[in-house]
């Protein structure tokens, strides 16, 4: 079984999705569908509370929900409750909610969506050019950020050629080249901008984003030419990449350039945060 996370976004919440190649099916994270529709602060206790009553009542439903890892807060992936369309749909009648009917279109939305990125994957760079500008990123930085998701993709590449696996492995070169680069760990570097869920990558600078996207285009570079077989070989390879951005984070600041910011989208306003740098 093929499967691909991805964050998807309803209205302004982040919904984290797994897609089943050999089902050509997504799996939705339940909580995050819970969060969305019950606006609860807790929704994992709302689910917990859910799941006992459903239990009880000998539904089906939740006799079929499965788990999958998907990427935590802490930037770790853990077992979740998930489930597909239908299920998220019979879900849906359990809940009470003002949100149902918005969720329930735009659930047939994603499915639609997914299958006119197969046949024509351009649409997916178009939609997320659409979501950073309905979020309100200014048109400089979302250049950047898309850039950085091709270079990104292009490091991965390299990766799956070496043997490297997604999830835990992937995790582990990403923290290895932020740590090389900014002095920070990926968790380090979220507390750092007091982020949780949010994505890193969405709230750097447009600096940031310009020395991560030369650590990540090095690594690429000297991985084409090395063709590393193994984990380890891939790793010396991410510091390598990530030591040419930190030479050029390191003679930015000494002529007086701030580099690694405190500030995440939310505190500066992204359209200011991402202009004036």
């Amino acid at each position: 079984m093929t499967e691909q996370t991805a964050i998807k976004l309803f209205e302004t919440k982040q919904v984290r999705t797994v897609w089943n190649e050999t089902e050509e099916e997504w799996y939705f994270s339940v909580i995050d569908v819970v969060g969305v529709l019950t606006e609860s602060a807790n929704p994992r206790r709302y689910w917990s509370d859910l799941k006992i009553k459903l239990k009880k009542e000998g539904s089906q439903l939740y006799e079929n929900f499965v788990q999958l890892k998907l990427l935590a807060a802490d930037g770790k992936n853990y077992l979740t409750d998930v489930a597909d369309t239908e299920q998220i749909l019979r879900l849906i009648q359990s809940i009470p909610s003002k949100k149902a009917e918005p969720f329930k279109l735009w659930l047939a939305k994603v499915g639609s969506e997914r299958i006119d990125e197969m046949i024509d994957p351009e649409l997916s760079i178009d939609r997320a050019i659409q979501n950073y500008r309905r979020l309100g990123y200014s048109e400089n930085w979302i250049n950047q950020r898309i850039k950085s998701i091709e270079v990104r993709k292009a490091l991965t590449d390299e990766w799956d050629k070496a043997g490297v696996r997604q999830g835990q492995e992937y995790a582990f070169l990403t923290d290895l080249m932020y740590k090389t680069w900014s002095d920070m760990n990926t968790k380090e570097y979220k507390k750092h901008k007091g982020l949780k869920k949010e994505n890193l990558r969405d709230n750097m600078t447009n600096v940031e984003l310009i020395l991560n996207m030369l650590a990540e285009a090095s690594a690429t570079e000297l991985s084409q030419k090395v063709e590393p077989e193994n984990l380890n070989e891939s790793a010396n390879i991410a510091i390598s990449g990530a030591e040419v951005a930190k030479d050029a984070r390191k003679s930015l600041e000494q002529r007086g350039g701030e580099v690694i910011s405190s500030k995440n989208a939310k505190q500066l306003g992204k359209r200011e945060l991402y202009i004036k740098q």
